[in-house]
């Protein structure tokens, strides 16, 4: 019972131990992604994860004593050797797995690629969050956003608690011709304006009169 364990575990850990790594980076990055409120700890923990990734590609597509997928001399269906026999022929089974799969390995060259634009990407927008708030932290940038929503959506007032909000002239006194302010009306203007007219008159018969007494003088 003891040995059955003991195969086990040489089984499990020691044979595989390239796949007990790769679930270990990929817990690493995933708890720096969730737990993590720094934004720079967020960005280290997704590259960790995107690395265990790749590695897990990268040792599917290993073959041992296998070589790379260029055909051999003796296995190019369009060289000397094919032709020298009558023609290009198709490989054996036993000729194709002597040659390690290409494509684990062009796919996470591509994932290489996307993973380096990515990161690039997030640290300039965190610098700008910086620049603009002063933290990077997760908790502290949202209870600054919070304070910016809440502020914006007050309504603007004046130092003594008044609203600035001017006061809205009735239809009446647009009719009339008045304003809120209490200047004078239009019929106030005409009343003054006739007044003025009546006076003119009086001031002129004066005149007359005082030029009849110095011409009876």
């Amino acid at each position: 019972m003891f040995e059955d364990g003991l195969i086990f575990l040489n089984e499990l850990f020691l044979e595989r131990l390239n796949y007990v790594i790769y679930v270990v980076l990929l817990l690493i990055g995933l708890h720096a992604m969730i737990a993590k409120n720094n934004f720079i700890k967020k960005l280290i923990g997704m590259s960790i994860f995107q690395t265990a990734i790749i590695l897990f590609y990268v040792s599917i597509g290993v073959k041992e004593g296998a070589t790379i997928p260029i055909y051999l001399p003796e296995h190019d269906p369009h060289g000397e050797q094919a032709y020298a026999t009558g023609g290009p022929e198709a490989l054996t089974v036993e000729q194709v797995t002597s040659y390690a799969n290409p494509l684990p390995h062009v796919l996470m060259l591509t994932a290489i690629v996307v993973g380096v634009a990515t990161l690039g990407l997030a640290l300039a927008l965190c610098q700008k969050i910086y620049q603009g708030y002063g933290t990077v932290e997760e908790d502290e940038l949202m209870a600054k956003l919070e304070k910016e929503d809440a502020s914006s959506r007050k309504p603007k007032t004046h130092p003594a608690g008044k609203s600035s909000s001017k006061p809205e002239v009735s239809s009446r006194a647009k009719r009339s011709g008045t304003n809120s302010v209490g200047k004078t009306t239009a019929p106030q203007a005409k009343k003054s304006s006739g007044a003025r007219k009546t006076k003119a008159p009086v001031k002129k018969a004066t005149r007359k009169s005082d030029q009849k007494k110095g011409d009876s003088k």
